[in-house]
This record gives C-alpha cells, structure tokens and sequence, in this order.
C-alpha cells in the first residue's frame, strides 16, 4: 500500500486491477483509499483524486459528523451493549459458570473478571462472544444467500478485521469483522450478499450494484443504515 498526497488530500493507495474505473472509499475510521485500474499510474491516480476533491471534502464532512456520535461504554451496571441491532442492559454478577451470557434480556458479566482484570479483559469477553454468534449467524446465512448470488465460497472466517466490514479474497474467502453481530439482522444479510457479490466482481462498479440489488433490492436502505449507525457498532 502506498501512502501519497495530492495538495491537502492523503490517500492510500492500493495495487491496480483488472477494471475499468478508479474506486474511492472513505474508510471506517477516516483513511481515504484508492483502488485503480492497472493501466493507471500514481500520477493519473492522483489526477482522479484531485478531480474528486469535492465529492471527497464531502463525504470526510459526512463522516465526521456521523462519528461523532461514537459512544464509550462504561463497565457498569445499566450500561447498553448492542447485540443483533437491540440493546440489551449489563448486569454484574456474582460468581458466574461463564465468563459472559445473554440471560432474560441481559449482557450477565461476572464481577471477578472486572476486578482481577479489569475492562481490558472484560472487553476481551464481550469480543469472544460476539465473535462465537457472529461465526453461527454469519455461515447460516451465507450458505442462505450463495446460491441465491449463484457462488459458492471455499470459507468464512470471522475476526477482527480492523476499519472494515467484510472482505473477498480471490478464492473466495469471505472474512467478517466480529462487530457485524451488532448490526440487525437486515443488515448483517447485507453484508453477507454484499461481499458474496465480490465474488462476482471484485469493485464497486455499476455491474457490482446491479449483482446486489437483484437479491437484495433494498440493499440502499440497509447500507444507509449502517452509514448512519456503523460508528455506534463498538464495545
């Protein structure tokens, strides 16, 4: 990856491909990425960006504004965490079998991790939870949608994926960030079919689009919903 800098705009700039347009993404946390055809050098690459400035000045502004709405939790009990799009309250516990579980509309945590460990560890279990869920729910629905897109992955992997949602790898490896769980069931699905489509065409391309709203046609609506609400998807 390449870091480069056209006047006041710092991008990354990743390997060219086989296509035919340049993608520009505006990342998770604020990091302006670049995707050009192979047929691109850096300084055409850096053209497209300067002629792009105003459509990125306003999509940084949009996702400024969005995260500041991040929250910080607090370790106690009251505080929400946000499971499958409902929030549910913690509760601190006493001597408990397991680290962490969902009981009678409640996170349950037990006490002793917080105070041998810290929210560091606290933290940690809360990631392991997620992770578990997220594997379940995410295979389930992806062995739904694959032959709905007309794919068929080698294997989905769920982790920590950094400052992105979901990735398609060339021999269709599909990974999803652990955080997904957190979204609603109507927006995990999108992530599932959006990155099953990759397999298809691996850009954002009209043609990419067009894949995904022939099975998920109000794929807009989700996508907005986790624009407006991604920042909020943390623990």
């Amino acid at each position: 990856m390449n870091e480069r800098r056209v006047r006041d705009i710092e991008y990354q700039l990743l390997p060219g491909t086989n296509r035919k347009t340049t993608d520009i993404i505006i990342e998770r946390n604020g990091t302006i990425v670049v995707r050009p055809p192979k047929s691109l050098s850096p300084e055409h690459v850096d053209a497209v960006v300067e002629s792009k400035r105003v459509w990125i000045y306003r999509n940084l502004a949009e996702w400024r504004d969005l995260n500041a709405t991040a929250v910080v939790r607090e370790w106690v009990n009251g505080e929400t965490f946000l499971y499958m799009g409902r929030s549910y309250r913690l509760s601190l516990v006493q001597n408990q079998s397991q680290l962490l579980k969902l009981e009678n509309g409640r996170f349950c945590l037990d006490r002793r991790l917080l105070d041998k460990h810290g929210p560091v560890a606290a933290k940690k279990a809360f990631e392991m939870y997620y992770s578990q869920r997220a594997f379940l729910r995410i295979r389930e629905r992806v062995r739904f949608f694959a032959p709905k897109v007309g794919v068929a992955p080698t294997a989905v992997h769920v982790r920590d994926i950094g400052y992105q949602w979901g990735t398609c790898s060339p021999d269709g490896k599909l990974t999803f960030h652990w955080k997904c769980i957190m979204a609603t069931p109507k927006v995990i699905d999108y992530l599932v079919v959006h990155e099953l489509c990759h397999m298809h065409h691996a850009n954002h391309t009209d043609a990419f689009w067009n894949e995904v709203d022939k099975v998920m046609p109000d794929y807009k609506e989700r996508k907005d919903w986790l624009r407006k609400n991604g920042a909020a998807l943390d623990i």
